[in-house]
């Protein structure tokens, strides 16, 4: 499209001087509407790039039914390092009264104590629980803990085989139990 508005300038450039070597206006005017057309494309171009941008910034629509994005149905990422064990990282040091509302935020929640009836309802249910990458608790997709951070859909029994173990802010296991009563 940039293209296009470039060979139009170019064209009412070189009308406009040969309007002015030949002292016609008719050359003149139709340099002037070229110039005008490039306006209108430039335009029209910003004015979809813009609404594709919004497209892409705009939240996924969550399923009702499962409480997922509409991506559920993707292949599941590779979830544990090749070695090592999952660890919680220690969150960097920062300075002032944005370092203590950082901290809180980036410490990651403790783990869930479980009960050990609902151990038995939650290890084979396919339920969706969402991991965060490099930590080692899952959690319900509506945690706080999450809010603006990338999310892994996984089943809670895939969740518990793989290492991972629930939030104690979210208390997945025992929602989960408590909804296959």
């Amino acid at each position: 499209m940039l293209y296009i508005v470039l060979v139009l300038v170019v064209a009412a450039l070189a009308l406009l001087i040969t309007a002015l070597i030949t002292a016609t206006s008719l050359w003149a005017w139709v340099s002037i509407g070229l110039s005008v057309f490039a306006g209108v494309l430039l335009l029209v171009d910003w004015l979809r790039r813009r609404s594709a941008d919004r497209a892409q910034a705009a939240p996924e629509p969550v399923d009702a039914e499962d409480g997922t994005g509409a991506e559920s149905d993707t292949e599941p990422t590779e979830l544990l390092p090749a070695t090592g064990e999952l660890s919680d990282p220690a969150p960097a040091p920062v300075e002032g009264a944005k370092a203590d509302a950082k901290a809180v935020r980036d410490t990651p929640p403790g783990e869930e104590e479980t009960a050990e009836a609902d151990l038995e309802v939650i290890k084979n249910l396919e339920d969706e629980v969402v991991v965060v990458d490099e930590y080692p608790r899952y959690h319900l997709v509506d945690c706080g803990w999450l809010s603006g951070r990338d999310t892994i859909p996984i089943a809670v029994g895939e969740a518990r085989q793989l290492g991972f173990t629930p939030c104690g802010r979210c208390g997945p296991d025992t929602v989960l139990a408590a909804a296959h009563r």
